[in-house]
């Protein structure tokens, strides 16, 4: 993002409550599946569903909203896992730019520590992530540490601008569902976000060959099943103002790492909390979590409430703030060919 658009996302954040700031808000989880969903929104905050768009529109350009549409559950589609590296400084911005052009990574910083470089591979399957990640040490000569997901306590990076309670966790369903051509073939063409026209799902069913019923159907079962964890306005966290965030991760014996995990699942302050395997000796820690905050001091702060309220306080532990933002997008996973991009308006 350009200096223009980082400060124009920087001033809309300051801006008193009202029908834009609510357009963020409340649409973050439960977007309307309906044939009209900006017109549905433009109804509840009393505005016109061109205005509605055009914001959208307006907060995409300026970096806000990342898109609108689905987060996808890890591994339910595809292959997922964190990786790091510990990257000499002098050619930390060399490797990131390497790491940051793999099509497969989606997010990618620098954090305060020996491994200071961290980022998410996503790809179709198990094999193509390790093709992925030997691709990166071929390219950089330096190893790369793999930790996949084992469990999942919570994982949900929607933002309440207003300071409200996230929402609960819940048990993750799992997918029960068997994934065809068609939910692939749907998954592929929103997985970038929706189009922001009257009609986005019947636009969507034009570049896959399905009715506009049938996709809004087809997202149901996709969401209702589990595979769709969330499906909304997708916000940026720094251009919201939550321009500081700490992975935290613990050394916790195994026979009580899941119920460490779900205590810090409930806390208002994380937003993400996972167990990852321990890569020894050089990584002891199995269980993470990440909080963000306006500022460094209260999520320092929040680093240690929440260490004392999960019984963690003696356990050894690292705290990793991030530095730099390299990339940030949503996961894309290689679900097919590339559809062409919906465009029209089905008005």
């Amino acid at each position: 993002m350009d200096a223009d658009k980082a400060e124009q996302a920087s001033r809309w954040t300051l801006e008193p409550a009202g029908p834009r700031r609510r357009l963020v808000n409340e649409f973050q989880r439960d977007f309307p599946l309906s044939p009209r969903p900006f017109g549905d929104i433009a109804e509840r905050l009393e505005w016109g569903e061109a205005m509605v768009l055009n914001e959208l529109k307006d907060l995409t350009e300026t970096g806000v909203v990342s898109r609108v549409g689905p987060v996808i559950r890890p591994n339910t589609v595809g292959a997922s896992a964190l990786a790091a590296m510990a990257v000499p400084p002098s050619r930390l911005a060399n490797v990131a730019g390497l790491v940051s052009r793999r099509p497969e990574v989606n997010h990618n910083y620098e954090r305060e520590h020996r491994f200071n470089l961290w980022f998410v591979v996503a790809a179709s399957d198990a094999a193509a992530l390790d093709r992925a990640v030997r691709r990166v040490e071929d390219d950089s000569g330096l190893p790369v540490m793999v930790l996949p997901m084992l469990d999942d306590y919570y994982i949900d990076l929607g933002f309440d601008l207003d300071g409200g309670d996230k929402p609960r966790p819940a048990a993750c369903p799992g997918s029960t569902l068997e994934i065809d051509d068609a939910d692939r073939m749907l998954l592929r063409a929103v997985q970038d976000g929706l189009p922001l026209v009257a009609r986005p799902y019947a636009a969507v069913g034009s570049t896959t060959g399905m009715t506009e019923d049938e996709v809004r159907g087809r997202l149901r079962t996709l969401i209702d099943d589990g595979v769709i964890k969330r499906f909304g306005v997708i916000v940026r966290h720094h251009e919201c103002g939550y321009r500081h965030n700490a992975m935290v991760v613990w050394d916790v014996p195994d026979d009580a790492v899941d119920a460490a995990g779900r205590h810090l699942a409930g806390m208002d302050a994380v937003r993400l909390c996972y167990r990852r395997p321990r890569r020894m000796p050089d990584w002891p820690y199995n269980l993470f979590c990440m909080i963000h905050g306006r500022d460094r001091g209260a999520v320092t702060d929040e680093v240690e409430r929440v260490s004392a309220a999960a019984g963690l306080a003696d356990r050894p532990r690292d705290v990793l703030f991030s530095v730099r933002r390299f990339k940030q997008r949503g996961a894309r996973y290689d679900l097919g060919p590339a559809l062409p991009r919906a465009a029209g308006d089905a008005a």
